[in-house]
């Protein structure tokens, strides 16, 4: 294992106003982090520079490279994706940091369709100051969904072994209800189990689906949608052998102990998810793209605009979402190859057989 090619992690930057470059710096300094995977930064050595004297993070070293085919393994690179005009401003939503975010992930997407990225890791975005640039989604999620072919990906906050998905993500909360279908929930369902099985290598997956209402809708008195949606997706799960319960209520789930025997939960909407999520693993929690052909992972927290260039965000989360991407990768590298390779069965104890 120790001759395998390191995972090629491609990094967009993100609002270079937030606290993107100065968590990826600081995720990356420990030089032990190359000992599986080679770097490539999307930005420019002039915003790495800014950075790294902005938060005296003299480790940091990095080299510039013209294309990902130039990558040197086990070494941070950077492919400068803009000149040195950019005026960097920490801390401030200016029109020029969504429009080099921008720039940056689409440089980084277009290498990973490409081929010449294994795994995206992306930076926070603002999402305000990128949509004036013209991105046209509300999320990462939803941008890698669309270049990658697929209606729509599943959105699953990760640390150790809790794991939370999104039947809903980013839409306004009166949309919800109208969103919630037996056939969307279903295949929520089954993308969790996927997922669960290529991505994290869990052979059979058991997984906790919450339901919409106060107390699950206390058997319609607060609501109908776990009788008549929530419910028959659950069933028809069970129907196609997949380990599913619910709908659990979601205000006590987290903090039960029914949680410890679930290898995953899926919430129907975003802050259902993400509030507790947050609240038991800020630090170190990482959302995953599922359900894509590529692997994408980024940290769970925001631009933290106000406390960017100050040298205080903690780049735990990114450091998490970079190993996260590179163990997928390599869970799906291992599934390939078992795949490729029907007939080679794991060794076995036929120890009393004939």
């Amino acid at each position: 294992m120790e001759n395998r090619q390191p995972v090629r992690v491609g990094i967009s930057i993100g609002d270079v106003n937030g606290i993107g470059p100065e968590v990826t710096i600081k995720a990356l300094s420990d030089n032990r982090i190359l000992q599986d995977c080679s770097v490539v930064i999307y930005a420019s050595t002039r915003t790495l520079s800014f950075y790294k004297k902005a938060i005296k993070e003299h480790d940091f070293q990095y080299q510039s490279i013209k294309t990902a085919d130039q990558i040197d393994p086990r070494k941070i690179n950077v492919i400068n994706c803009w000149g040195d005009d950019l005026r960097i401003e920490p801390g401030q939503k200016t029109e020029a940091g969504g429009k080099h975010a921008f720039l940056s992930l689409e440089a980084a997407t277009a290498d990973l369709a490409a081929n010449k990225i294994d795994v995206l890791v992306t930076a926070p975005i603002s999402k305000e100051t990128i949509q004036k640039a013209g991105f046209q989604f509300p999320g990462h999620t939803e941008y890698l969904a669309d270049m990658s072919g697929v209606a729509e990906a599943l959105m699953m906050m990760v640390s150790e072994n809790l794991r939370v998905a999104l039947v809903s993500s980013h839409i306004a909360l009166k949309e919800v209800p109208e969103q919630l279908t037996k056939e969307k929930i279903l295949n929520k369902i089954k993308a969790l189990n996927t997922s669960l099985k290529r991505d994290f290598k869990i052979v059979r997956p058991k997984i906790a689906v919450l339901g919409l209402n106060p107390h699950a809708g206390e058997k319609g008195a607060m609501g109908q949608e776990e009788s008549e949606v929530i419910t028959p997706a659950i069933q028809a799960a069970k129907q196609e052998d997949i380990l599913v319960n619910g709908p659990f209520p979601a205000d006590g789930f987290f903090g039960s102990e029914a949680r410890k025997h679930y290898d995953a939960v899926l919430a129907m909407y975003h802050d259902q998810g993400l509030a507790p999520f947050k609240a038991l693993a800020f630090d170190s929690g990482v959302n995953f793209t599922a359900g894509l052909p590529v692997v994408r992972t980024s940290p769970d927290h925001g631009t933290a605009f106000d406390i960017a260039g100050k040298g205080i965000a903690s780049e735990t989360s990114m450091r998490s979402a970079i190993y996260l991407a590179v163990d997928i990768y390599r869970n799906r590298e291992f599934i390939r190859e078992i795949e490729a390779n029907p007939l080679q069965s794991q060794p076995q104890n036929n120890k009393g057989r004939d």
